[in-house]
């Protein structure tokens, strides 16, 4: 893959690493100001389901910077198109399910990486 495209990918796998760092290990501080809709007696009780939620984002980066590892150019593209391809689909869902913003914020981006990788890999 072309360098541009690995770092498209890196910044979508650093913000899944964020998301994990926020999901699993900060839901109840930095929790509170992300996710301004929930009411903040919901953040403790939620606390388990979050970092269940952060572990599966942290997957999703790690498919991610595999990607960025492999040394065939043909398996690195495939590797990262089905990764991306996870985050836009987890995005859009997010998006109709949970609230826009995850949609804007997730499935904007990786759907534009995806189509950055189909039309320059």
């Amino acid at each position: 893959m072309p360098v541009f495209i690995k770092i498209l990918v890196a910044l979508i796998a650093l913000e899944h690493l964020y998301i994990l760092w926020l999901e699993m290990f900060a839901w109840t501080k930095a929790g509170k100001r992300t996710f301004r809709m929930l009411s903040e007696e919901l953040f403790e009780p939620t606390k388990v389901l979050a970092a269940n939620q952060g572990l599966y984002n942290g997957f999703l980066a790690a498919g991610l910077i595999w990607s960025l590892l492999i040394h065939d150019a043909v398996w690195s593209r495939n590797i990262a198109l089905f990764f991306v391809s996870c985050v836009a689909a987890a995005g859009v869902y997010g998006g109709v399910t949970a609230s826009k913003s995850i949609f804007l914020k997730q499935g904007v981006p990786a759907l534009a990486v995806l189509l950055v990788i189909l039309i320059f890999s």
